[in-house]
């Protein structure tokens, strides 16, 4: 009788991948994230409606350039996801989409939105989004996120540019208005990422990952959280201060960051078993309603 090994095993279930799994190795909900703070930085770059002819290319190009960096964190990452409790399901892990094709998917996605930016959009546009790619997919995948437990501190900003893709997209150059909404999300990115590393501690420290609560104790990152938090509050007000915003998205930007400085507050103080959780949860939709709110204030009450 043969002898079975792990890659025969693998190989039927690679042949079978489906559409779902590739779009699975994409984060769609990360990315569909990304483009809602995209098309906010679109929109406060101009006065008026967005020109449909530079809309659709550079939500797409946008898109496919995120989604190709969420793809290479899958690949870079298929070994210590296949241990971690959080990750062994997904599609490479298991085994449903091999290395070799996950390497050409991300490509194709990868000069597809680069190719798409710098002819329907802009040069600069499609530069600064391979620079996203390149940070994220690389720097931060490969090397800060195994280097230091301030990956996600300085591996952060790339996640938080794409109101800058936006604003670029429309104007074609970096203003700071746009450097504010990059700074909005910078600052909101480690208290929402070390609530998750907090919950997920134990699979971190399994593949030697030096997250914050792996590195220096959970209680001394729970006290990070609540200090970003207030920090945050200070940052969301800003795009009010300098004229960026109305009243509308001054009371959501109070309204908001007090609530997660709250759940930051009960994590330190009084967490039970879901606090964690429960405020990583919370994060992501506080910066949706946040950019959401911004949008709804530039356009029903636009700034004179």
């Amino acid at each position: 009788m043969a002898k079975t090994t792990s890659v025969d095993l693998k190989a039927p279930i690679a042949e079978k991948a489906l559409w779902h799994d590739y779009y699975e190795i994409t984060k769609p909900k990360v990315v569909a994230l990304l483009v809602l703070t995209a098309l906010v930085g679109m929109s406060l770059s101009v006065p008026g409606a967005i020109p449909w002819q530079l809309l659709l290319p550079a939500m797409a190009g946008i898109a496919l350039l995120s989604s190709a960096a969420a793809a290479i964190n899958h690949i870079v990452d298929e070994k210590i996801d296949s241990i971690m409790g959080r990750t062994h399901n997904r599609p490479m892990p298991n085994g449903r989409i091999s290395q070799r094709n996950a390497i050409v998917f991300a490509t194709v996605l990868a000069v597809s939105g680069f190719v798409i930016l710098y002819y329907l959009v802009n040069p600069l546009t499609a530069c600064l989004t391979a620079a996203g790619l390149v940070g994220y997919g690389f720097v931060y995948t490969m090397y800060l996120k195994r280097a230091t437990p301030q990956n996600i501190t300085i591996g952060g900003l790339a996640g938080a540019i794409p109101p800058l893709l936006g604003w670029t997209a429309m104007t074609n150059e970096i203003h700071p208005n746009a450097l504010l909404l990059v700074l909005l999300i910078f600052t909101w990115t480690p208290p929402h990422f070390w609530a998750l590393a907090i919950h997920r501690k134990n699979d971190y420290a399994k593949v030697n990952i030096p997250m914050l609560p792996v590195t220096h104790g959970v209680s001394f990152t729970k006290t990070q959280i609540l200090l970003y938090t207030v920090l945050l509050f200070v940052v969301g007000l800003l795009p009010y201060l300098v004229g960026m915003s109305n009243w509308l998205y001054l009371i959501g930007a109070i309204v908001l960051n007090l609530i997660f400085f709250i759940y930051a507050w009960k994590l330190k103080f009084h967490a039970d078993a879901n606090t964690a959780m429960d405020t990583f949860k919370f994060s992501i939709i506080h910066l949706m309603l946040l950019f959401v709110i911004l949008l709804l204030d530039h356009y029903l009450l636009p700034v004179a």
